[in-house]
């Protein structure tokens, strides 16, 4: 079993490989590279029921493009 905390990523691109990824750390967003970018997601408050079970919901709030 793995014992990392999870969180379940709301919105954003379709094609974002995971919807369920490792509690983000050492702050509070969580930062997905995609396509010469960034996806970032914010906590809610809420939970969604997954099949790893009731996970925090990140949602997307903005994309930033990497430079070059």
């Amino acid at each position: 079993m793995n014992d990392t905390a999870k969180v379940f990523l709301e919105g954003g691109p379709d094609d974002l490989p995971e919807r369920i990824v490792p509690t983000p750390s050492p702050g509070p967003d969580v930062k997905i590279e995609l396509r010469n970018g960034y996806e970032h997601f914010r906590p809610t408050g809420r939970r969604a029921n997954t099949p790893e079970g009731a996970l925090p919901v990140f949602e997307w709030w903005e994309r930033t493009e990497m430079p070059g």
